[in-house]
């Protein structure tokens, strides 16, 4: 077994399982520490010592890599497979094509942006859109105009095969970002609705995405009529494509619970509907957002959805499991989906309402 691959592996076992991110984040570091050697080269630093005292390999980690260079499945990774099961894409889940709400550590996400494009790659899609947060929402790191563009430069790069060509987060480019990562990257942003319901990017870069995803992140608990308003204009803005989790409850998590929002729902999505603002099934099992009720009322009100992982972590997409349950349950139509489309007709229709 391939060490790197065991220690990826593990690392998105973790983050789909809810572990400590700084957990995962450890395997992954030991991956990125063993990637540029030859298997010669691991087998004699495992060998003479030097591999334990190596920088970034802890006890759990060097044991992995000596099982898998054994070629045996580490123990720690089969454990691991056993606690999640047998899963395989089927139903809805297997219909999925893309994802158009994904983080890297441009924001708040764990990795960079051609290790999430791999996970992407491995979990079957055909693409997904980078959305890393908008300036205002500053405790999640959120770009500035500037650094949006810095971005975009590099997601062409990237697209291109030609790996990132400057982080300008003060990171080293990931050493396997060059050539084909196996998906499409589309450009895109989870844009803040502010209180006055404007979206928080200037309107000439939002002309430049592929995809716009608008959410509120600040005063959820702002009177309902305040809160109607406020939505209702972001999502008459020609630029929105997709509502980011409406609702903005959670459920359960490290982050406690959260009631959700409250605003006028018949009105939110028959503007959804008119306005043709795909409404987004956000798959984190801690947000579970919108409720079944709300699912309900949106596709009785003719509403698109799009059925995102909201993944800050590679093992993230993993979630979209759970949100095409969901979908499933609800009796959605597949066609009525947006992220079951094909890349081209998706970034076709988000484009047409600025044109």
């Amino acid at each position: 077994m391939d060490p790197v691959q065991a220690l990826e592996e593990i690392a998105t076992l973790l983050e789909v399982q809810l572990a400590s991110p700084f957990k995962a984040k450890a395997f992954r570091r030991a991956a990125g520490v063993i990637g540029p050697w030859s298997e010669d080269e691991l087998r004699a630093r495992a060998a003479d010592g030097r591999l334990k005292r190596t920088p970034g390999i802890g006890d759990s980690s060097f044991g992995v890599i000596v099982d898998a260079l054994d070629g045996r499945v580490p123990t720690y990774l089969a454990d691991l497979r056993e606690k999640a099961g047998a899963q395989s894409a089927t139903g809805l889940r297997a219909q999925l094509r893309g994802d158009l709400h994904a983080h890297s550590d441009w924001s708040d996400g764990t990795t960079s942006i051609a290790a999430m494009a791999r996970a992407a790659a491995s979990a079957g899609l055909a693409y997904f859109a980078l959305t890393d947060h908008s300036p205002s929402l500053r405790v999640a790191n959120g770009l500035s105009p500037e650094r949006l563009e810095s971005q975009l430069d590099i997601l062409a790069a990237l697209n291109a095969g030609l790996g990132e060509s400057g982080r300008g987060e003060g990171d080293e480019p990931d050493p396997r970002s060059r050539g084909d990562l196996g998906v499409r990257i589309l450009t895109g942003i989870e844009v803040d609705i502010l209180e006055d319901g404007t979206l928080d990017q200037r309107p000439d870069l939002l002309e430049r995405l592929d995809i716009v995803v608008a959410s509120v992140h600040s005063k959820l608990r702002a009177p309902r009529d305040e809160m109607t308003k406020r939505m209702l204009r972001a999502i008459r803005d020609p630029h929105t494509n997709v509502l980011g989790h409406c609702t903005g409850r959670l459920v359960k998590g490290s982050r406690g619970t959260r009631p959700q929002s409250e605003f006028d729902h018949e009105a939110v999505f028959a503007a959804c509907a008119e306005y043709d603002v795909a409404v987004e099934i956000n798959s984190r099992p801690e947000r579970e957002d919108p409720p079944d009720e709300l699912i309900a009322m949106a596709l009785d009100a003719g509403c698109r959805f799009s059925i995102d992982s909201d993944g800050h972590a590679p093992g993230h997409f993993g979630f979209l499991a759970l949100g095409a349950a969901r979908a499933e349950a609800a009796g959605i139509p597949p066609e009525r989906i947006i992220t079951t489309w094909d890349a081209d007709r998706l970034v076709e229709w988000a484009g047409a309402k600025t044109r």
